[in-house]
């Protein structure tokens, strides 16, 4: 059986994962039967949606584990990627004078 191609990008190379299908080439998920897939989202300590690309800022001190830095509060940063499927640790950023790390999203505010 052939995949169709993705309805978004109009990609030909999807293929088939779990009752899914993915474009490799726009990252685009809809369900075998043909219903849009729920997105799942996440959210900041005050239920706003993020999205990549948004800035938020740190509401509390974090400890960054296995060092003695702090990530200060109120310290700006950049989201990366965001994971929908991760149960904690939701955010990909770079936070300045830290460097790459991983985030939870329930201790940033959206600016």
């Amino acid at each position: 059986m052939s995949e169709p191609d993705c309805p978004e990008c109009s990609g030909k190379y999807t293929y088939v994962d779990g009752p899914n299908y993915v474009c490799p080439e726009c990252a685009h998920e809809w369900t075998i039967a043909g219903e849009e897939s729920v997105a799942a989202t996440v959210t900041d300590a005050n239920g706003n949606a993020l999205t990549q690309g948004d800035f938020v800022t740190v509401i509390k001190d974090l400890k960054v584990k296995g060092s003695s830095t702090v990530v200060k509060v109120g310290t700006k940063i950049k989201c990366g990627r965001i994971d929908t499927d991760a149960k904690d640790h939701e955010i990909d950023c770079k936070v300045p004078g830290v460097g790459a790390m991983k985030l939870t999203a329930k201790f940033t505010r959206k600016v």
